[in-house]
């Protein structure tokens, strides 16, 4: 039965390249293929879109259970005509290194982009071993099935680092020279990956580069995370329809940027001479009470602070209601409390600089929230 089964999915899988192939345009400079693991995420759906922009046939790869911003996988779909399909969805599992390997395998793509990830820090804490199983052991997946490709084609790989490596910093500002201090699960599986893409890089030559992604954010970000539990608080807020927004370290301090200024640097890494390893940061930090400040801000309410750390909360200085407060369990056992990314090599070697400053990217995310919870009220 497993062989019918591997037998079946490999064939799934070389059907749909060959029905992109077949689609592809007939004229011109072939099109450059891209496969992206990981593409239901924020990261995903902007790269996704901005590699479409540059004429690129992509291949997306999401588990099947993952209901991720389904509406933008349809609205990139939507980009696919009867002449030309240039963008594919794939289901797979980077625990699954026989599936990882039949994509890279039948697809041949030029470039992959590794952003699959069990990408909650919390939640490493819960799920060690699964969160190292993909974070860590699925890189591994992806570089084997590279390095015994790469005799019959030269294919350029991008892994998603990320700043918790730092963790517990030694220095700020960080830099690409900066020592790793990861304080989770998670960053400690990003940190295998992050080692085991330079070693098959220096081992076999891979073309293998790791971005050092800092905080990165979007009305994309899955309503787990921090900023957006605080941009759909405020709003619900606004509506009436949240009282407090229960919180974890305010005084932890983020570097935060837009996720679509970050999947064109992600691209630019690719298309250099040479393989290396990147900083990516907007280079000023905010802790998350100015966060949760601005967003309220923004819909005309003013916080006013009493008491101090995990007894801490805020209160609506017009109607003095609780509307923000503390709670323990949303700690991590080990904090990181500061990280703050020197992007000074990717501004020189890449000429990239981010876009958009703090301000307009929570205007952005909350002009977005607000009006999905107006949307949602009109049902």
């Amino acid at each position: 039965m497993k062989v019918f089964l591997y037998i079946v999915s490999c064939l799934a899988i070389l059907v749909s390249n060959l029905h992109a192939i077949e689609n592809a345009p007939e004229t011109g400079t072939p099109l450059k293929k891209a496969l992206i693991f990981g593409v239901t995420g924020q990261d995903g759906i902007y790269l996704a879109e901005f590699l479409l922009d540059k004429n690129y046939e992509v291949h997306g790869v999401k588990r099947s259970d993952s209901k991720k911003n389904a509406n933008c996988i349809d609205m990139l779909l939507g980009r696919n005509s009867d002449e030309k399909q240039r963008f594919v969805v794939h289901y797979g599992d980077l625990r699954d290194k026989v599936n990882t390997n039949n994509l890279i395998c039948t697809i041949m793509p030029d470039e992959v982009y590794n952003l699959a990830a069990q990408s909650h820090v919390k939640d490493s804490f819960d799920v060690p071993a699964y969160t190292i199983d993909v974070n860590g052991l699925g890189v591994l997946h992806i570089l084997e099935s590279i390095r015994m490709l790469n005799t019959e084609k030269s294919i350029r790989f991008y892994q998603a680092s990320t700043s918790e490596l730092f963790g517990k910093v030694h220095e700020i500002p960080q830099t690409e020279l900066t020592p790793f201090y990861p304080r989770s699960p998670y960053g400690v599986a990003k940190l295998c990956a992050h080692w085991i893409s330079i070693n098959y890089r220096e081992a076999y030559n891979v073309f293998s580069c790791n971005g050092i992604l800092f905080n990165h954010e979007s009305p994309l970000r899955d309503e787990t995370f921090v900023t957006r539990k605080i941009t759909l608080a405020a709003s619900r807020y606004k509506y009436g329809l949240q009282d407090i927004l229960y919180i974890g370290n305010l005084n932890a301090k983020r570097d935060w940027g837009y996720a679509k200024d970050y999947v064109e640097v992600m691209w630019l890494m690719l298309q250099q001479s040479t393989p290396e390893d990147y900083v990516i940061a907007t280079g000023i930090n905010h802790t998350v009470r100015e966060f949760i400040e601005q967003a309220y801000k923004y819909i005309g309410v003013d916080i006013k602070w009493y008491e101090s750390d995990q007894n801490e909360y805020g209160i609506d200085t017009k109607t003095g209601k609780v509307i923000v407060a503390v709670k323990p369990e949303f700690f991590r056992p080990t904090e990181v409390d500061v990280v703050l990314g020197n992007a000074e090599k990717a501004r020189n070697s890449l000429k990239w600089m981010p876009k958009t400053s703090f301000n307009e990217l929570l205007q952005i995310m909350m002009e977005s929230d607000l009006k999905k919870i107006s949307k949602e009220i009109e049902r």
